[in-house]
């Protein structure tokens, strides 16, 4: 049994599809059917059931797959601290954040840690919460920056701040006459929201939901930007960040505060409980608990 083999079977478990896992480990697929079928020769059982194009863990696969994820990941963690040296400079981070908090968090953030640390870099890699979940437990992102819940057992989760979600208006639109707007006024509205992959349009249609409110959907955007622009030209309104309301200085765009039942969500950042932390990655971590003003904690 070889650490390539494993890396290769890891990489079928996961996509479950042998040209994925052959393009995710750079390998041409032939080559990668041959290995996991050595593998299988010489455990004596099969680790798949291949069903057409797609494959799916038997259970000796499955019991394997949980060994090999530790063993690979034993393995890198022995060569991150290896190659670990003392001293602030150099080095990097690899951050991943879901795309309703890159933008507005991590520009900021990146500089001031290039700033203060010489010749560290910080890799930001902007995607879905599961993805961001998914590359790092992979130990492809070393710290993630995303919106609760998250429930792995792998991960140390850590809660940052709660951010408020604001009514996004166009300007001249009824609502931004009212003194006290509550969501009871949304009933009915055209609403703008993101689609359901990101994070944040699952919890407004779940906040909306538990108050008994029934705006009427005119948009479901993968992009933030396109849900204002939209409410700009008066297609409708939508709930959005306190940080994205924040940088937006468009003058066709209000922003008001609920009164009563105030939606929020509550960042978090994660990191893998078993994975050994270089010098940058301890230093961004430190440096993001000041962003936003919170101590550091034990873990």
């Amino acid at each position: 049994m070889e650490l390539h083999q494993l890396r290769y079977f890891v990489a079928v478990a996961e996509l479950g599809h042998f040209t994925r896992a052959a393009q995710r480990c750079l390998v041409a697929q032939p080559s990668l059917s041959q290995q996991i079928s050595k593998l299988e020769k010489e455990l004596g059982k099969p680790l798949f059931d291949r069903l057409g194009r797609v494959v799916r863990l038997t259970d000796a696969g499955r019991t394997l797959y949980e060994q090999a994820v530790s063993i690979l990941a034993a393995v890198e963690e022995a060569k991150r601290q290896v190659s670990d040296v003392s001293g602030e400079q150099g080095g990097s981070v690899a951050v991943g954040a879901i795309p309703t908090v890159a933008p507005f968090l991590l520009p900021s953030l990146a500089s001031a840690f290039q700033r203060r640390f010489r010749g560290s870099r910080v890799i930001i890699y902007e995607d879905l919460t599961a993805h961001v979940i998914e590359n790092c437990l992979r130990g492809e992102v070393d710290v993630g920056v995303l919106a609760l819940p998250i429930s792995d057992a792998r991960l140390h989760v850590e809660p940052l701040f709660d951010e408020e979600l604001l009514l996004a208006l166009p300007v001249g639109h009824a609502l931004t006459k009212k003194r006290r707007v509550t969501i009871e006024d949304l009933n009915g509205q055209a609403f703008i929201l993101l689609s359901e992959m990101h994070c944040l349009g699952q919890q407004i249609v779940a906040f909306c939901n538990q108050e008994s409110c029934s705006p009427f959907m005119v948009c479901r955007s993968a992009q933030l930007l396109t849900v204002q622009e939209l409410v700009s030209v008066g297609h409708g309104v939508s709930l959005l960040p306190a940080m994205a309301c924040e940088f937006d200085r468009h003058s066709r765009r209000v922003y008001r505060r609920l009164t009563g039942s105030v939606p929020s969500r509550t960042l978090a950042m994660i990191w893998h409980k078993q994975r050994y932390q270089q010098p940058p990655v301890r230093r961004f971590i430190e440096l993001l608990r000041d962003k936003v003003g919170r101590p550091a904690v034990a873990t």
